[in-house]
C-alpha cells in the first residue's frame, strides 16, 4: 500500500511540473496558463486552503482538489502541447526542482496582503 502511496504522489509531482512548464509555453490559451499556474502555486504554497492540523479535512486539499484542479488543468491543454511539457517534466525531475525566487516572493506578497487585508476586517480599530 506505501509503494501505492508513493506512486501516486511521484505522479502528481511529475503533473504539477507538466502544469508548470505549460505555464511557460506559447500555445497553451490564456485561461488555461493562468489556470494551471493557479494550480501551480497553490501546489507550492506552504499555505493550504484548509490547514492540515484540522483532522481529515485538513488533507482534503491534497487528496481530492489539487488532483482534481491538476486534472481540469491537463484538459484544457491540447495533447501535443503536454507532450513537450511531459518531456520537460522528465527532465527536470532528473536533474532536480527548478529554484524560482521571484515565483516564491510574488506568493508570499499575494499571502501577506490578503493576511493585513483580513486583519483590517477583523479588527477595524488598527487602520
Amino acid at each position: 500500500m506505501f509503494k501505492k502511496i508513493k506512486a501516486w504522489a511521484k505522479n502528481l509531482k511529475r503533473q504539477i511540473f507538466i502544469l508548470y512548464y505549460a505555464c511557460k509555453d506559447h500555445r497553451v490559451p490564456w485561461y488555461a496558463k493562468v489556470f494551471a499556474a493557479s494550480i501551480v502555486a497553490y501546489a507550492f504554497s506552504p499555505i493550504d486552503l484548509i490547514p492540515d492540523f484540522i483532522p481529515i479535512l485538513g488533507y482534503l486539499d491534497e487528496v481530492i482538489l489539487l488532483p482534481l484542479g491538476i486534472m481540469l488543468a491537463l484538459k484544457m491543454i491540447r495533447k501535443d502541447v503536454l507532450s513537450d511539457c511531459e518531456v520537460k517534466a522528465e527532465e527536470l525531475m532528473r536533474n532536480g526542482k527548478p529554484k524560482n525566487w521571484k515565483g516564491a516572493l510574488i506568493i508570499i506578497l499575494i499571502w501577506v496582503v490578503i493576511t493585513v487585508w483580513a486583519i483590517m476586517k477583523i479588527y477595524p480599530h488598527f487602520s
